[in-house]
């Protein structure tokens, strides 16, 4: 199955979408056209089985990595989240990048939703266990966070920025995050001393 899904990686880069074919998958993979249709009859069927793997891979760096800083500051939660989100989607850029064609190609927006969610409940949970601030609204402040992250890594995408760009990348968004959050937090300080007081 790797050898198939990294064959048609291989095609879409080096031919594009429009000539990738089982047959030319096939061929690069090493197997037979009939044992590619076995587990794949229709072109559509392998784009988007090689569409859910990259995204299972990005989503599970973004969950074990929130996972991980369950009980950190703010500015920990964010370096950590943000490295592990560019470099998912960076380390093999050229990948993503073809990929974030296939999906506007395929019906994939059910299963891309599935997989915000997963993002989405990730930094919920781990925002809720910040040693230094919490959030009134904690559900918009998880989906302006995603976003925040999300908008430029699809504009580097689509724009076909060079490699460069990806080096400050990292820094330049734990900045928007961070900024962000900490406009949003309510210091748990300050709500301590405000119950002291009101007793």
């Amino acid at each position: 199955m790797d050898a198939i899904f990294d064959a048609t990686i291989q095609v879409l880069l080096g031919e594009g979408l429009e000539r990738l074919t089982t047959i030319r998958v096939a061929e690069r993979a090493g197997v037979s056209v009939g044992t590619l249709y076995q587990y794949f009859p229709q072109k559509q069927a392998l784009l988007f089985a090689v569409l859910q793997r990259h995204l299972e891979r990005i989503v599970g760096d973004l969950e074990r990595a929130a996972a991980s800083v369950h009980g950190a500051s703010l500015e920990t939660m964010v370096q950590t989240v943000v490295a592990a989100f560019v470099s998912a989607k960076t380390d093999s850029l050229d990948e993503s990048r073809a990929l974030y064609a296939v999906s506007y190609q395929l019906d994939s927006s059910a299963y891309v939703r599935e997989v915000e969610a997963r993002n989405h409940a990730a930094l919920e949970a781990m925002l809720k266990t910040a040693s230094d601030a919490r959030f009134d609204d904690i559900g918009t402040t998880a989906f302006m966070f995603m976003g925040a992250m999300v908008g430029p890594l699809r504009l580097l995408l689509q724009s076909k920025s060079p490699r460069s760009m990806v080096h400050g990348l990292s820094r330049q968004l734990e900045s928007l995050c961070l900024g962000y959050l900490e406009r949003e937090a309510r210091p748990k300080a300050a709500q301590k001393r405000r119950a002291a007081v009101a007793i």
